[in-house]
């Protein structure tokens, strides 16, 4: 008997494994379908019940379920989904087989109606107990966008996006809810389709976000607070955004989209200089003799040489649909965009693939992503761009005296013999053109997700995520024989001139995630269980080349060899996650995670670091007191607190005692073989005791829905304080083998208040008006920084042109991060400042440290955002600006040429002046002068779209027209080029472009 019952037992089991449910043999059978909204598309999350028991089941992210062991006969289904209208539908179940019932639902705005990701899986809004924001596509920034990042610029309260300048594919800062380090990467964490990829960037691409085509993304998701972002634990301090890319819909017929937009590009604000009229009046007033001899006849307008109308075309094909019930979707796109400085480009090749296959009766899901890259780059130098407002424009581009040849003909500041004169600058347009600064870029990000609803035990389901972030570089910096910057004087060589260099650089990320979920509803009470393990390796290597010298095109050192090779790292991160939600009766929320982190950065004894997380959430609306209520639509209160890491500062090796290679700069003759070099070894500082930086945020939030949610609003305040910093700080001379070296210090705080405001003005059938608002208020001050010089309160950073070891910023205790440093300046009776004349604050007669002023901060206090989306009929407008208040900027440019003395000081040659030397008078430079420090506070209309849906025609099932301008206009006080600058040093720019689009969209 014994033996007949375990033999059964096995047999039941054994059809389980092979998919067979083991209730086949009795008198039961299953239910599945898909969940559906108004559009067809599927709803992830969507409860599916069987009335009158405990069966049930949540829809997949493509809004599948199924339900298992379901009594044979006649039963109800009960089909519900929050923020839409709860369906029933009757349906007969047969022993043994399975029925299928898919069902719409229609919106019910009286509710919260979005499913959003978060992290190692989905939430229904209302269940989500920390500060979390998600845009979708309907939302993003419209118009020629090169970086994903673009897409949601304005559009969260407390996101704080800046580019580096207007270049395509230039470098942004993200920053959420302030700096949350001082030295220490504080960027937050990218997770794409489940895939945390490498944020650190590779050589050959400004921007790594630059290497994803914008069009392949569905949603960017925010996770702000640590409640919600300690789950990634050891990388989350800067915040975590996750991207999810476009994937097709189970049942979905076959499409294909085809988006193409062309764009033209021209400046939008310029350097302000003065004229060649100008600058030759000034320089005969004010010159000395030898400078006024130097200057020409032309008239030229450098700028104007230099910056040029850009083009950009940007196309993207996509095929999408579904084969049986595997869903999928097929990706091209074709990027190939000018930068408004002439020679400047970037052309980017990228596929996607995405497909979703389901198994074993449902129970089995595999996601399969794939996003692919080549970059093509020709960068150009920011100092050229800067030159070219400040070179002399009383002489000519090119010029035919002989002594110019050896330049290409390009004129240049020489000697009556050609050779260059000491300290001038050359000629920006031969700089330009003389200069290839090539690089190549490939970047594979990719993923296999296994999810198993495992057989026999309803709501347990097994996760396995195998991801990759693989990137390779190449670049070549090539300047040609006839530059003049690097022309050799030396009388031996005279003709030895021009450079050639080239790197390489190969970064893999490998990862592993596996987890178990599981989910029941006991009663009014639905919990989840979720417990994980990753592993992440990151390896970066590449070769050391040497730099080699041209002379008329042929490299003079060509046989020069390294024996030895090149750079290699590798870190690894071990992590244990953990994850508790609790819902009971749809009123009082609990979220609680856990996260270990081991990392191989440190030592043992200093890499474990652990992560909790607590949210907790009361839904007002749904206690009895206020469930009739038709004021409110929602009202909810969160609270939260949780713990992040942070790692991510210098090398991967910073705490072992090591020795490493000078590099190819730094060599040594092999015997007597010619050119045949090795290079040498240096010994390192390094710091045993470095540890993670931890982070400890507290966070309330309120959300309200009003009038049917027309109107909803989201408010949260918050404190994060950052401890045991990394930072890079001055070393004493001896006790180490470095002068500077990274080390756990000192504490930062941010404190903070956001709002989010989203309004339905109007809603009819013809006529549809949204806006929305958002507005953060943060304050940064950093608490604590260890033992100090005496007499000041922390270190210098924010380092000045004009000499050796300038700096205009400071990390000092009770101010703000890279808060600004400097003397107070003084103004006589007419408004203009005195020339050499600053606060003596200590009285003693000089001016130096003591007496300087910790003076604002480039961080801005106050970030806003608009934007508005107007539908009449087949009409659409829509704009977004943003607003950066508080923030200032060092105008560096103006600080080194607002001055006469670059007329009487130089020999032979002038450059051009700021023109505020006119208000000015200053003789010499005025560096450290608070003068200087500019409010950089603006309002800038990021985009304006206007679009037209013109339906089917050309055999096209769809058709939809759109004009864009971007970066429309500006409002600011600040006198330099552009009030954005993130590390509050405005010096080498390049200016922002304002770029008109004309856009089309089919659908087949």
């Amino acid at each position: 008997m014994k033996h007949s019952y375990l033999a059964k037992l096995m047999f039941l089991l054994l059809l389980a494994g092979l998919g067979f449910p083991s209730s086949a043999f009795a008198q039961t059978g299953s239910v599945s379908g898909r969940v559906l909204d108004s559009k067809k598309e599927g709803i992830p999350g969507a409860t599916v019940l069987i009335e009158g028991t405990s069966l049930g089941s949540s829809s997949n992210v493509d809004g599948t379920y199924n339900i298992q062991n379901v009594p044979a006969g006649s039963q109800t289904l009960v089909i519900s989904f929050v923020g839409f209208n709860t369906v029933r539908r009757p349906v007969t179940v047969v022993a043994g087989q399975n029925t299928e019932v898919s069902a719409d639902l229609s919106e019910n705005t009286t509710q919260l109606s979005e499913a959003i990701v978060v992290g190692y899986g989905t939430q229904r809004r209302q269940d989500v107990t920390g500060a979390v924001a998600t845009v979708d596509s309907k939302q993003f920034v419209q118009g020629q966008v090169t970086n994903p990042e673009q897409l949601i610029q304005g559009k969260v309260a407390g996101v704080s996006i800046t580019t580096a300048g207007g270049a395509p594919g230039t470098g942004t800062t993200i920053r959420i809810r302030g700096n949350s380090s001082l030295n220490a990467n504080s960027d937050p964490l990218y997770v794409i389709d489940g895939v945390p990829v490498d944020k650190d960037g590779i050589n050959g691409a400004s921007n790594p976000l630059s290497l994803i085509n914008p069009s392949d993304i569905e949603t960017f998701t925010v996770l702000k607070d640590a409640s919600a972002t300690a789950i990634y634990g050891n990388r989350a301090s800067g915040g975590v955004i996750l991207i999810t890319t476009k994937k097709g819909l189970q049942g979905e017929k076959l499409r294909v989209e085809l988006n193409s937009q062309v764009g033209v590009s021209t400046v939008a604000r310029r350097y302000e200089n003065l004229s060649a009229d100008e600058f030759r009046s000034l320089i005969q007033t004010n010159g000395a003799p030898s400078q006024v001899a130097t200057l020409g006849t032309a008239n030229t307008n450098w700028q104007n040489e230099i910056f040029r109308t850009a083009g950009t075309y940007d196309n993207t094909v996509s095929l999408i649909g579904s084969v049986a019930k595997t869903p999928f979707r097929v990706s091209y796109g074709n990027l190939y965009q000018e930068g408004i400085v002439i020679t400047n480009k970037l052309k980017r090749n990228s596929g996607s693939i995405s497909v979703s296959p389901t198994l074993l009766d449902n129970h089995l899901r595999i996601d399969v992503n794939a996003k692919g890259s080549i970059v093509d780059n020709r960068f150009v130098d920011y100092g050229n761009v800067a030159n070219a407002a400040l070179y002399d424009p009383t002489q000519p581009v090119t010029s035919t005296e002989s002594r110019y040849s050896r330049y290409g003909g390009y004129y240049q500041f020489t000697n009556a013999v050609g050779q260059p004169l000491g300290n001038a600058s050359g000629n920006p347009v031969a700089a330009l053109n003389n200069t290839s600064d090539v690089s190549t870029v490939k970047r594979l990000i990719g993923n296999v997700q296994f999810d198993y609803k495992i057989h026999g035990i309803e709501g347990l389901r097994a996760n396995l995520n195998l991801g990759v972030d693989m990137a390779r570089s190449k670049g070549s910096k090539t300047i040609a024989a006839t530059d003049f910057g690097t022309f050799n004087t030396n009388s031996s060589d005279p003709g030895l001139n021009g450079s050639s260099y080239q790197y390489a650089q190969d970064k893999d990320m490998k990862l592993l995630e596996a987890y178990l979920a599981y989910g029941k509803q006991v009663g009014g009470t639905k919990f989840d269980v979720q417990v994980g393990h990753a592993y992440q390796s990151f390896v970066n290597e590449g070769p050391n080349f040497l730099t080699y010298r041209l002379n008329l095109d042929t490299l003079v050192n060509r046989k020069e060899v390294l024996t030895v090779p090149g750079f290699y790292s590798k870190s690894v991160l071990l992590s244990y996650f953990g994850r508790a939600t609790a819902n009971v009766r749809d009123k009082y929320l609990l979220t609680a995670t856990l996260r270990n982190d081991q990392t191989s950065r440190f030592r043992p004894g200093y890499r474990s670091g652990w992560f909790p997380a607590l949210g907790l959430a009361w839904r007002v609306k749904n206690e009895d007191f206020l469930k009739d209520n038709t004021l409110f639509s929602e009202l909810k209160l969160r609270a939260g607190y949780g713990r992040t890491g942070q790692q991510d500062i210098g090398g991967a090796y910073d705490t072992q005692p090591r020795y490493v290679i000078s590099g190819s700069t730094t060599t040594y003759p092999l015997g007597n073989t010619p050119g045949t070099v090795v290079p040498t070894y240096s010994p390192q500082g390094y710091n045993a005791v470095l540890t993670w930086e931890t982070t400890n945020t507290y966070n309330a939030g309120l959300d309200m829905g009003f009038l049917d949610n027309r109107l909803t609003a989201t408010i949260d305040v918050y404190q994060r304080t950052a401890s045991d910093l990394l930072a890079l700080v001055n070393e004493s001379a001896g006790s180490n083998l470095t002068n500077q070296l990274n080390k756990n210090i000192g504490s930062l705080r941010n404190r903070g208040v956001e709002l989010g405001l989203n309004y339905g003005i109007l809603r009819s059938e013809s006529l549809n008006w949204d806006v929305n608002l958002n507005g953060a208020y943060n304050v940064n001050k950093i608490s604590d920084l260890g033992q100090q010089v005496e007499g000041f309160k922390g270190y210098k950073v924010g380092g000045i042109g004009g000499g050796t070891g300038n700096t205009i910023q400071t990390q000092s205790v009770g101010y703000p991060s890279n808060s600004f440093f400097a003397a107070q300046q003084v103004y006589g009776a007419d408004g203009r400042p005195v020339e050499g004349l600053y606060v003596d604050r200590n009285s003693d007669g000089t001016i130096n440290d003591l007496d300087y002023i910790y003076y604002k901060q480039p961080a801005p206090l106050v970030t806003l955002g608009f934007s508005s989306n107007l539908t009449y009929k087949k009409l659409i407008f829509a704009f977004t600006m943003r607003s950066n208040l508080g923030n200032y900027a060092y105008n560096a440019n103006a600080a080194n040429l607002g001055n006469y003395a670059n007329a009487q000081g130089s020999t032979l040659f002038v450059n051009n002046l700021n023109p505020d030397v006119r208000n000015t008078g200053f003789t010499r430079q005025q560096l450290f002068s608070d003068y200087y420090l500019q409010n950089a506070s603006f309002l800038r209309c990021e985009n304006i779209s206007l679009g037209y849906n013109v339906g089917k025609v050309f055999g096209a099932s769809t058709l939809r027209v759109t004009a864009n301008v971007q970066n429309a206009f500006l409002v600011t006080k600040y006198k330099g080029v552009d009030p954005e600058v993130f590390n509050g040093i405005d010096t080498n720019f390049y200016p922002r472009a304002r770029t008109f689009t004309l856009g089309l969209a089919l659908g087949f």
